[in-house]
Order: C-alpha cells, then sequence, then structure tokens
C-alpha cells in the first residue's frame, strides 16, 4: 500500500470515528452515568477501572460481532449480516441498551445514504435489516470507505472508550488533563481488546454483564440525569 493510500484510508478512518460524526454518541454513556450516581466511578482510578471493564464487555460481544459483519459487508453476504445484525440487537438486554445502538444505527446509516458512499449492493444490504444497530451501520460504512477491517474495529473501540472518557470528563468531574492520560493509558487494552474479538469462535460469543444490565436499568429510573443512556 503506498504512503498516499495509506494516508486516505488514515483520513476517513479518523472521520468515522470522529466523536463529531453527527449520530448522537455524546449523549449517551452506555450505564456510566448511574455507576457515577451511587458513587462507583468516582476519580481517575475508578473511571480506569470502569473502562477496563466495559471494554472486556465489549470485546467479549460487539467486537467480535462488527468483526464478522465486517467480513459479511466485504462477501456481499446478506444472510449473515442480517443474522448478526439481529444477534446484536436480541442482546441489547435493556430498554436504553436497545435505543441507543438503533437510534445511533439509524443515524450513521442515514449519512451514509445521504453522502452516496455506498455502492448499490452494499446500500442494499444495509436497507434490507428490519432494524439498523450501530455495529451493521458502522461495518457498513467502513467496508464503503475501503477501510482495513483491523483498523475499523481499533477505531470503533477507540471512539467507544474516547465517549466514556469524556462522559468522565464532563460528570465525575474530571479535569481535562485527567482525561486525556487516562485515554493514553488504555491503548494497550484497546489494542488486546481488538485482537481477543477476532479470536472468538461463534460459540465463545457472549454479553453475560449483569453488572452493567442493572446499571442501565437504574439509569432508566435515575431521577437526574444527562445522558439518554
Amino acid at each position: 500500500m503506498t504512503r498516499a493510500i495509506q494516508n486516505t484510508a488514515l483520513l476517513k478512518l479518523l472521520q468515522l470515528a470522529s466523536p463529531s460524526l453527527p449520530v448522537g454518541a455524546y449523549t449517551y454513556s452506555q450505564g456510566l452515568e448511574a455507576a457515577i450516581e451511587i458513587g462507583e466511578v468516582k476519580d481517575e482510578a475508578s473511571a480506569r477501572n470502569w473502562l477496563i471493564e466495559s471494554l472486556s464487555v465489549v470485546s467479549d460481544f460487539e467486537a467480535p460481532v462488527v468483526w464478522r459483519l465486517l467480513q459479511s459487508f466485504e462477501d456481499r453476504n446478506a444472510q449473515a449480516v442480517a443474522h448478526w445484525t439481529a444477534c446484536f440487537v436480541a442482546a441489547r438486554d435493556t430498554h436504553e441498551f436497545r435505543a441507543e445502538t438503533i437510534q445511533m444505527g439509524f443515524s450513521l446509516g442515514k449519512l451514509l445514504l445521504d453522502l452516496k458512499i455506498a455502492d448499490p449492493s452494499l446500500e442494499a444490504l444495509l436497507t434490507d435489516q428490519a432494524e439498523i444497530p450501530l455495529p451493521t451501520a458502522y461495518a457498513c460504512a467502513a467496508v464503503a470507505m475501503g477501510l482495513e477491517h483491523e483498523a475499523a474495529l481499533l477505531g470503533l473501540l477507540f471512539s467507544i472508550v474516547e465517549n466514556q472518557v469524556l462522559a468522565c470528563v464532563k460528570t465525575v468531574p474530571l479535569g481535562q488533563v485527567s482525561g486525556q492520560r487516562l485515554l493514553l493509558s488504555v491503548h494497550p487494552e484497546i489494542e488486546a481488546a481488538a485482537k481477543h474479538a477476532q479470536c472468538l469462535k461463534d460459540y465463545e460469543l457472549s454479553n453475560w454483564s449483569p453488572g452493567l444490565s442493572i446499571f442501565s436499568m437504574q439509569h432508566e429510573v435515575q431521577y437526574s440525569r444527562i445522558y439518554r443512556s
């Protein structure tokens, strides 16, 4: 791959993983706000523990689903796209988590169509889904942009962690320097999560995370809140 092609791919990845992407990611904390409310996350150290545990959950289910969706879109395999899309939606075990992924998936899918990035075959695979969760829309966008699958997966994981760090900075609150130190410190865990996600067999995938599910359900009835999840 020439340097020019590498640079173009990097720019596309930065745009796709950017927090400025208009899909509403900044409005969600993925249960973190409930953990902050009860004091489970209260400083930089506890925030880092939260990030690492969250990454372990993502690397066991969401990330490997994205990995499979990337290949499914690359192969134009409609059956596989539909299967993994349905699996991911079914695995969202709280109202907030389900609404979050459907809203962001719809927004990213609409953006992809409006920008006319995807070819007709990819557009058809995306729009044929009854519901479009974020992993499906993201995988379609990454393939449409010609991104390497491993880079796309790392970009998604970094984006998830960055959004969590921003929530900590605003809500714990942590200072900006603390937030950047926190984000930098979990780079090895992000890389490990990406590698782990690529190695799992289908039968090894698991979204088992009762603690996170409880935080999400608590957040649904939380009296005072900033985020939508």
